[in-house]
């Protein structure tokens, strides 16, 4: 079994690079031109002392990664979940939520919120799956809504 390193750095740090690339074509490619928008957010929101940016790290590799920001006193919200697509199906989004949710507890949140985009089903039930409770009306087409909102205590 391999040991995955657990790396705070800015979202600018080269190790980082394929996280951002994969991001924007997977939003671009799923949502059109309207999936830039969540990548034009301002990176040093994920900077302490009210965020963090995350990454797993594997024989020198960033293969999946994740972020939190300020939501409010309270709550952390999750952005930028992401594996790496040669490394997929190997549960590296459930730990990345668990190192986002214990970082966000020392950083003094006691809750995470998240959304995600309607064409994202694996996001969905990845949330579901680790306890996220959803915002949204789960039995309706998740095409017919706009983002999908979850939330956890995460005391």
């Amino acid at each position: 079994m391999t040991t995955l390193e657990v790396r705070r750095v800015r979202q600018s740090d080269p190790d980082a690079a394929p996280l951002v690339a994969e991001l924007t074509y997977e939003y671009t490619s799923r949502y059109g031109a309207g999936g830039l928008e969540e990548m034009r957010r301002p990176a040093d929101v994920f900077e302490p002392p009210h965020g963090q940016f995350l990454l797993l790290v594997e024989h020198g590799e960033a293969v999946a990664g994740g972020a939190f920001m300020r939501y409010d006193s309270e709550t952390a919200e999750l952005k930028r979940i992401w594996t790496h697509s040669r490394h997929r199906r190997r549960g590296l989004g459930r730990r990345v939520l668990i190192e986002l949710e214990n970082e966000a507890k020392a950083f003094g949140y006691n809750r995470v919120y998240l959304t995600t985009g309607p064409r994202q089903p694996e996001a969905k039930a990845l949330y579901l799956a680790t306890g996220y409770t959803p915002l949204f009306d789960v039995t309706t087409a998740p095409t017919t809504t706009g983002p999908l909102a979850f939330s956890k205590v995460i005391r």
